[in-house]
C-alpha cells in the first residue's frame, strides 16, 4: 500500500511517499480503510520535534534519536471504511463506516490502517461515521472536537455567559465556538482578519480582528475565556475575566501555568488546564451533535495524500481556518479506472 512515510526529523521534505506492507489485523483488530485524514498543528510539531525539551528528549529516547523509527507514519485521526475484522471482533462488521482518533500510535498518512475494535489508552478511539458527513468531514471531528468539549466542560459554561475565544479559527476554536453556543453562551471569537466570515457563520455573536484590536484592554469582561493560542498576556488576559470567571489554557508551557497559579491567588478567579479527556463516549456525544446539525465541520483545504508535506508547510503558515484534510485515492481504485 502507499504511505507518507516520516523519514526524519525536520521539514517536511522528510514525509516521503512510499510502498509498504499492508497491515493485517490482529484477532482483536479492524482493518481500515483509510478515506479521508488530517494535518494538524500538532502533526507539524511532532514532525520537527518543535516542543519544548522536557519533551522533544523523551520524543528522542523514545521514537529514535537521529531519525524516527518506532513511529514512521503520522497522522492523529481519519476516517473509512472497515475491511476485514479479526477472529474475536463483535462490536464492527466489514462494510461499516467509522471515524477515529489513532492515538499516540498514529499512522492514518496511509492507505489502509489497523486499529483495536475497543481501544484502550493511548491507542485512540474508534466509532461508527456520523451518517450526516462525508469522510472527509468525520475525519476532522476527533482532535479538535474532543480538545474544545474537555474545556468547555471544565468551565461549566451555562446559558447567557459570556464566552471568548482566543484563537477560534482553527480546528479547535471553531468546534469551541459552537459547543459555546449549543450551551446557550454568547461568544466572541477572536482571530484574524481572514476568519472573521466564517467564525460568524458557524455562530459567534461577536468577533475581534487581534491585528486590529486587543481584547484585553478593550474594557470587556467575559465569565470563560478559552485561550487555544497562548500568545496573549496571562496577566492581561485575567483582567478581563468577570469575579469569578474561569481562564482555559490549551497546551500551555510549564512556565505559564505557574504564572496562571500566582496570576488567581487571593481571587475568585480560575484557571484551567490539563490532559484532554478522550473516551468512546465524548466522542459518540459530538457524533450525536453533528447528526443533530449542531455542530458543523469547518474545511480550510484538501489535499491527495501524495501532497502531505506541502499539507504541513500551509498549516505551518499558520493561515488555516478550520481544518486541512488528506484524501485517499486508493491504488486498487486507479487501476479499476484505468481499465475501465
Amino acid at each position: 500500500m502507499k504511505a507518507i512515510v516520516w523519514t526524519k526529523y525536520g521539514p517536511p521534505e522528510g514525509l516521503q511517499l512510499k510502498e509498504v506492507a499492508k497491515p493485517i489485523p490482529k484477532d482483536n483488530e479492524v482493518l481500515i480503510r483509510v478515506h479521508a485524514a488530517t494535518v494538524t498543528a500538532g502533526d507539524c510539531e511532532l514532525r520537527g520535534l518543535k516542543l519544548p525539551p522536557s519533551l522533544s528528549i523523551p520524543m528522542r529516547l523514545y521514537m529514535g534519536l537521529l531519525r524516527p523509527k518506532r513511529i514512521t507514519i503520522l497522522g492523529q485521526e481519519f476516517a473509512g471504511e472497515i475491511e476485514a475484522i479479526g477472529d474475536a471482533v463483535t462490536r464492527f462488521q466489514i462494510g461499516d463506516q467509522v471515524f477515529a482518533q489513532a492515538g499516540f500510535r498514529m499512522g492514518t498518512y496511509a492507505e489502509y490502517i489497523c486499529r483495536p475494535e475497543e481501544p484502550k489508552g493511548m491507542a485512540g478511539l474508534l466509532v461508527s461515521k456520523p451518517a450526516n458527513m462525508t469522510y472527509e468531514e468525520a475525519a476532522a471531528v476527533p482532535t479538535g472536537g474532543l480538545e474544545a468539549l474537555h474545556y468547555v466542560r471544565e468551565a461549566n459554561i451555562q446559558r447567557g455567559q459570556k464566552v471568548l475565544i482566543n484563537g477560534a479559527g482553527g480546528s479547535i476554536g471553531t468546534m469551541g465556538v459552537q459547543l459555546a453556543k449549543h450551551l446557550g453562551a454568547e461568544v466572541t471569537a477572536v482571530d484574524s482578519t481572514g476568519k472573521l466570515g466564517m467564525l460568524r457563520s458557524i455562530g459567534a455573536d461577536h468577533v475581534i480582528d487581534y491585528t486590529m484590536e486587543d481584547f484585553t484592554v478593550n474594557g470587556e469582561t467575559y465569565d470563560v475565556i478559552f485561550d487555544v493560542v497562548g500568545k496573549t498576556s496571562l496577566a492581561l488576559g485575567m483582567k478581563s475575566l468577570s469575579n469569578s470567571g474561569i481562564y482555559l489554557m490549551a497546551n500551555p508551557r510549564v512556565s505559564k501555568m505557574i504564572r496562571g497559579r500566582w496570576a488567581s491567588r487571593g481571587t475568585n478567579k480560575r484557571i484551567a488546564f490539563g490532559n484532554v479527556v478522550y473516551s468512546t463516549e465524548r466522542l459518540n456525544y459530538l457524533k450525536r451533535l453533528i447528526e443533530e446539525g449542531e455542530l458543523r465541520v469547518v474545511i480550510d483545504r484538501t489535499y491527495p495524500l501524495e501532497q502531505v508535506a506541502e499539507a504541513h508547510r500551509y498549516v505551518e503558515t499558520g493561515r488555516k481556518a478550520g481544518n486541512v484534510v488528506i484524501t485517499v485515492a486508493h491504488s486498487d481504485e486507479a487501476r479499476n479506472i484505468e481499465g475501465v
